[in-house]
């Protein structure tokens, strides 16, 4: 006897791209409710944040942008500003009809985050920032030789400078991390020496006394930008500083339960965190 099995094939959503500053931007766009905007740090792309696209998208309408040199978002070589990066942040909002969101941003990407709650207080109703630090940076130009010079190699050595410890010998940590090396071939080292140059240029000290949007800054105990972190914290008025343990830069990847508590108590606090749906 011959049995029939109905099959149901699975919409596939078109990729979703936004031209800024002549610079084509890709993003992925999960869940219902309050934007939740997140912004990865280099040398990572939106991935970076997969745990929290998978938890968060159950209450929050999660946006995951790529910014440019990374994934598939284009790599321009040519000199650019970190507000050239943060234009490209808000161009995919204005695409996706977002009026108020909540932003977070890990290393770069909270310099971009941290940016745009200066430029747009009204839009941001709460901004997370893992690593948090308000400047450029160390070893930046060490950064720069490296990707351009040597991209495949030096993108391992910087990738595992930024977990704890340890982590990149897990079988977790390897897969991982592993995941984000295999995809050198999408990457222009180019590309990538101008983020930091773009963040290099950028000094918001002076300017975070002034922030009025509610933060929470994240470092992992062994994150390099920890003290970086606490600094930027202090700066911004009420803005709350959490140590996540047995982590590094990359934190939300290393302990992404422990990660988004954080993040769920900080929403809460702010009024900001909806209840769970049954």
């Amino acid at each position: 006897m011959l049995i029939r099995r109905n099959t149901v094939l699975r919409e596939e959503r078109p990729l979703s791209y936004c031209i800024a500053n002549g610079i084509k931007i890709y993003y992925e766009v999960s869940g219902e409710g309050l934007p939740f905007v997140m912004v990865h740090a280099n040398p990572f792309d939106h991935n970076l944040w997969m745990y929290q696209i998978s938890h968060f998208s159950s209450t929050f309408r999660v946006i995951a942008i790529d910014i440019r040199g990374y994934g598939r978002s284009d790599k321009p070589t040519s000199e650019f500003t970190l507000k050239d990066m943060g234009d490209d942040v808000l161009s995919v909002c204005r695409q996706e009809g977002v009026s108020e969101a909540i932003l977070g941003g890990v290393s770069v990407g909270s310099g971009i985050a941290m940016l745009l709650g200066l430029d747009h207080p009204e839009m941001f109703k709460a901004l997370v920032l893992v690593g948090g630090s308000s400047g450029g940076g160390e070893r930046i130009q060490e950064r720069i030789r490296g990707y351009t010079e040597r991209l495949e190699t030096y993108h391992k050595k910087h990738i595992e400078q930024l977990v704890a410890p340890g982590f990149p010998e897990t079988k977790l940590g390897g897969y991982l991390l592993r995941m984000f090396l295999e995809r050198n071939p999408w990457l222009s080292g180019r590309s990538i020496a101008q983020i930091f140059r773009a963040r290099a240029g950028t000094d918001l000290v002076s300017h975070l006394p002034s922030m009025r949007v509610p933060t929470l800054v994240i470092n992992g105990e062994y994150d390099m930008s920890l003290a970086s972190g606490r600094r930027t914290a202090n700066l911004i008025p009420g803005a709350i500083h959490m140590v996540l343990p047995g982590t590094g830069h990359a934190c939300c990847i290393e302990d992404p339960a422990g990660f988004d508590e954080l993040v769920i108590d900080f929403l809460t606090t702010n009024g900001l965190m909806p209840r769970l749906k049954k």
